[in-house]
């Protein structure tokens, strides 16, 4: 018996895995067999170089140009429009910086503010350039060429400082570049793409200056409050170094303080000594878990979203904007709540990254100020979100003269009855609690919450001829219309009232709400069909082109319907075909929601078909996405959704490799994190699952659809036999307690359990501008 980790020799992993084979794949700008020999027993710095996006031409645009942030500071490089040949934007932006005018709505009042840009001048023309972002080490690398000589260039946004920090190394002949801050208007980024408000006017003008020897711009607030640009740059043998930092305060103006101490702190260091801290925080990152898949354009693709999420993310981070922290011209300058939000940060639970979960935090921290979103007469029972807030979850929609709320009322219009955007949102804290089992999510936030949003619901639920209970018009996200009997609703509904009898039971509370709650779900009404499948409601037939999913939510991610019996199965199919079958108004996520569809219903290949049409059509240079403008959460949900390929937890079941293309007959994972609080690790050779191993961080049930195929071991940590129960449809349930592990083998099969990259299929270009 082969106790994991004894037999093979080298480190352990954690979880007791051994040390990582040989790379198979190298770090040069295409995917090709073999290892190189400086770094071959690491895999995650293998993948990781292999994934670095490169640039040989200038970038012109944020959706070509490298991207550096924290969740908090960001900054997006390419060409000063206009002055390709002259200077390199490097722009600064930052997710806590907003107005403060709730008077003019979430998109100009309340909307994320642009900060600024620096440039970088070079003293002769731009004839090329050699960059790299290394994604191991979140910096940016490489040398800009001019017709006078070279400028080699190091820049990072350190992970703890909020700190831009760019090293310059000029050649004799650019000895004498030049860095000039531009200070951005303070106006709402939709001005350019919408009228502005009646009485809305630009904040004025920042103030440009020095304290003590650090340079500021100081951006006044016509509400009060301020934010303010601190910069210093410090000259060591040839090498210069430029120090910036972002600070916000509202209703104070105590940003100026904050920033200036930034800069001076951070420039005593040299570039070395401030990147220590830096690298040593996103090596450790990465390797809470690990993917490799013998597609090297999507491992890569893979890679950088983890690289993305992490720079647009934090817990104490707001929620994500539509652009994240990287405020570009957009119509989309807030959060956005009926579908870009939750898509975000749905990766961050197989990815083992809960540290980055704001949505749970904001949720929970600014409940109060969701209050004030509805209206007067259900304020003391009920709670829900708009379609768009800031980071606080205001919408300004309680200042409105006329109505005083923002939260739509089932029936009425306006504003626009959308209400299912708390519960979906509520969706993903269940997620959060599912993947850690922490029941101080499910009873501090997850509970307390959802008991408010559903309750909204209860107050329109109204029974109908047929004796059901049917809800009066409400809004199906982006579609037009309102409609009775919404999908959108009476699927987050149906979701709702489940998850608070399971959680009430779960926390031992006799809810007094909890009767209705059973009501709901056996007397509400059906969800309306009609030949060609799930309808947006019942006055309202899907018969255009429509990108979002908001009418499948049961489906996916709700996983309340999903193929039990051929005549479900054949309703997801129609409905699905149905959908994407009309073209026109399909974006970047309908083929995300899609490829995660097919892969609930088993169907790698279609899965895979819906990802290449994403990348192909509507995945950017950088793995950025827009629509009109910069929008960041279709990638992210691209991540996700090769997550639905790989492994499944919903309903209790743990599937191991669900949905994989043939192409794909080797894969490894390792540490992805499932429902019930479990690390997942798993390899599959020449299309077969050799082994799957799973570590219980709670003791929850355990039963697992493993994959392999005839008699099997099950062993323990130490090599010893584990008993087990068959569960049906090819599962086992093992008991496992908090800390336990398991190890299934075919039987007598001893394979290697060392963690190692796949080999590519075949070569594929890295992502940037490579030549």
């Amino acid at each position: 018996m082969l106790a994991t980790g004894s037999a093979l020799g080298g480190t352990l992993l954690a979880g007791g895995l051994p040390a990582p084979a040989t790379a198979a794949t190298a770090a040069s700008g295409t995917a090709t067999s073999g290892a190189d020999p400086h770094h071959s027993s690491d895999p995650w710095r293998t993948v990781l170089d292999d994934a670095d996006l490169v640039w040989q031409r200038m970038p012109k645009t944020w959706y070509e140009g490298p991207f550096l942030g924290n969740g908090f500071l960001g900054s997006g490089i390419y060409a000063e429009p206009g002055r390709e040949a002259e200077a390199v934007r490097f722009n600064v932006q930052h997710s806590e910086v907003q107005d403060h005018r709730p008077e003019f709505g979430s998109l100009f009042g309340l909307a994320r503010l642009p900060i600024g840009h620096f440039t970088l001048e070079p003293v002769g023309t731009i004839t090329g350039l050699d960059w790299r972002l290394g994604l191991r080490d979140a910096e940016l690398t490489g040398t800009l060429i001019t017709d006078k000589g070279t400028l080699t260039i190091r820049a990072l946004v350190h992970n703890s400082r909020s700190i831009l920090a760019i090293e310059v190394t000029p050649s004799e002949g650019e000895r004498d570049f030049n860095w000039v801050f531009h200070p951005a208007e303070a106006i709402s980024p939709r001005a350019a793409f919408r009228p502005l408000p009646e009485g809305y006017a630009a904040n004025p003008p920042a103030e440009t200056g020095e304290h003590d020897g650090i340079s500021t711009a100081v951006q006044p607030l016509l509400s009060g409050g301020q934010h303010v640009t601190a910069w210093r740059e410090r000259t060591r043998g040839r090498t210069r170094t430029l120090y910036a930092h972002v600070a916000h305060s509202y209703p104070k103006s105590t940003a100026l303080g904050r920033a200036t101490a930034a800069v001076r702190n951070a420039s005593l260091l040299s570039y070395d000594l401030l990147a220590v801290a830096h690298r040593a925080w996103w090596r450790a990152f990465y390797r809470k878990g690990f993917l490799s898949l013998p597609d090297a354009r999507i491992q890569r693709f893979y890679w950088i979203q983890l690289y993305k999420t992490a720079s647009a993310a934090r817990r104490d981070a707001p929620v994500m904007a539509t652009c994240g922290p990287w405020v570009e011209s957009t119509p989309w300058p807030a959060t956005w709540w009926n579908l870009n939000v939750q898509l975000e940060y749905w990766l961050i639970h197989g990815s083992n990254h809960l540290e980055l979960d704001a949505v749970t935090r904001t949720l929970s921290e600014f409940r109060d100020n969701l209050t004030a979103e509805m209206a007067p007469a259900y304020r003391a029972d009920s709670l829900g979100i708009p379609r768009t807030t800031d980071a606080s979850l205001v919408n300004g929609g309680a200042t409105n003269p006329v109505l005083g709320y923002g939260v739509g009322i089932p029936g009425q219009d306006p504003p626009t009855p959308e209400i299912g955007n708390l519960t979906w949102a509520l969706h993903n804290v269940w997620l959060s609690y599912r993947h850690t089992m922490d029941e101080s999510i499910l009873r501090d936030v997850l509970f307390p919450l959802l008991r408010k949003a559903i309750n909204y619901y209860l107050h329109f639920l109204e029974p109908g001829a047929d004796g059901k209970l049917h809800l009066p018009a409400t809004f199906s996200p982006e579609y037009g219309g309102n409609s009775r009997d919404c999908n959108y609703d009476l699927m987050l509904l149906t979701w709702g009232c489940r998850t608070l009898l399971e959680s009430a039971e779960l926390l031992r509370i006799d809810d007094e709400l909890a009767p209705r709650w059973r009501e709901v779900l056996a007397r509400r009404a059906a969800y309306p069909t009609d030949e060609n499948g799930f309808m947006i409601g019942a006055d309202i037939p899907f018969a255009k082109s429509h990108r979002h999913y908001s009418h499948l939510l049961a489906v996916y991610p709700l996983y309340e319907l999903t193929g039990r019996t051929p005549d479900e199965e054949a309703l997801i199919e129609r409905s699905l075909a149905h959908w994407v079958g009309f073209e026109g108004a399909l974006q970047g996520y309908t083929f995300t929601g899609a490829a995660s569809i097919s892969a609930l219903l088993g169907k790698g290949e279609d899965a895979l078909t819906y990802l290449g049409q994403l990348m192909s059509r509507f995945i950017q240079p950088n793995t950025m996405y827009k629509e009109t403008g910069p929008v960041i959460e279709t990638p992210l949900s691209a991540a996700q959704s090769l997550h639905d390929m790989v492994c499944q937890s919903w309903g209790g079941i743990i599937r191991v490799f669900p949905a994989l293309p043939a192409a794909w007959a080797d894969l490894t994972v390792h540490n992805f994190r499932t429902q019930g609080a479990f690390l997942l690790s798993a390899v599959r050779e020449d299309g077969a699952t050799r082994w799957v191993r799973l570590v219980s961080e709670a003791g929850a049930p355990c039963v697992v659809r493993h994959g392999i195929a005839g008699a099997i071991d099950v062993r323990d940590g130490r090599g010893r036999p584990l008993r087990y129960e068959p569960a049906g449809d090819g599962a086992i349930q093992v008991p496992l307690r908090k800390g336990e592990s398991a190890l299934i083998t075919a039987k007598g099969d001893r394979p290697d359990l060392r963690i190692a990259p796949v080999e590519p299929n075949e070569e594929a270009p890295r992502w940037g501008l490579a030549n």
